[in-house]
């Protein structure tokens, strides 16, 4: 696979108003997918569903949500070691773990808690809608930007055991390092843009509002075709 060929970098202070207009430029630059049968993009909740409700609308594709939860260091949750996603991809940061002694004990508490929520999420999403069988497709994951990839890279290899044709990253913003790893996975990365000093999703953002589970589940029900 060679994904790092398709990044975009073509203006490295761009900030965006919302996501919205986030999605509108994202899809700007993926219309070599519009009107195509076989694309299906996917929102990985709670942030990358309105921006991918604008790429899907753009490109006149099918919307569907994808759910990733972190795994969160015991007692200090916000730090990262790893991520899990929709469909069981798993990703740890082995040095992460390492450093921080923690035990296998731990981490499998870890994930099973953050299983039980994602699938507590996907039940409040999508009810007792199936998962769209992504064999065979076009899958275009959409987030509104990636920090560590962690997240990103857990769901692109649960996409990829489920056998689709080809797997494109479409992001707002992140770091070259991360785009990077990225494109060793996926089969095409676009980023819009790549600060030179990349801090946080939110820096190129002058809206940066939580998603609410509502605004998700009203999205998920507003037609993108």
């Amino acid at each position: 696979m060679s994904g790092w060929h398709g990044l975009s970098r073509r203006n490295s202070g761009r900030v965006f108003s919302n996501r919205q207009e986030a999605g509108e430029v994202l899809a700007e630059e993926l219309t070599s997918y519009r009107d195509r049968d076989n694309v299906l993009v996917l929102g990985l909740a709670r942030g990358g569903v309105p921006v991918g409700w604008h790429v899907a609308s753009a490109l006149r594709a099918p919307l569907d949500v994808f759910l990733v939860r972190k795994l969160g260091v015991p007692h200090w949750r916000e730090l990262a070691m790893g991520a899990i996603a929709s469909g069981g991809g798993v990703v740890i940061n082995d040095s992460v773990v390492r450093s921080l002694g923690i035990s296998d004990e731990q981490l499998q508490e870890v994930i099973e808690r953050e299983t039980e929520e994602l699938r507590r999420r996907e039940r409040a999403y999508r009810g007792d809608r199936p998962p769209v069988d992504l064999a065979g497709r076009i899958v275009i994951l959409v987030d509104d930007g990636i920090a560590t990839g962690a997240s990103m890279l857990a769901a692109v290899r649960a996409v990829r055991a489920c056998g689709p044709d080809r797997i494109v990253v479409a992001v707002p913003v992140g770091p070259p390092s991360a785009c990077r790893e990225l494109g060793a996975e996926a089969d095409e990365v676009v980023c819009v843009t790549m600060p030179p000093g990349f801090e946080a999703v939110g820096q190129v953002f002058d809206d940066f509002r939580q998603v609410s589970d509502d605004e998700v589940r009203e999205l998920l029900a507003t037609p993108t075709v």
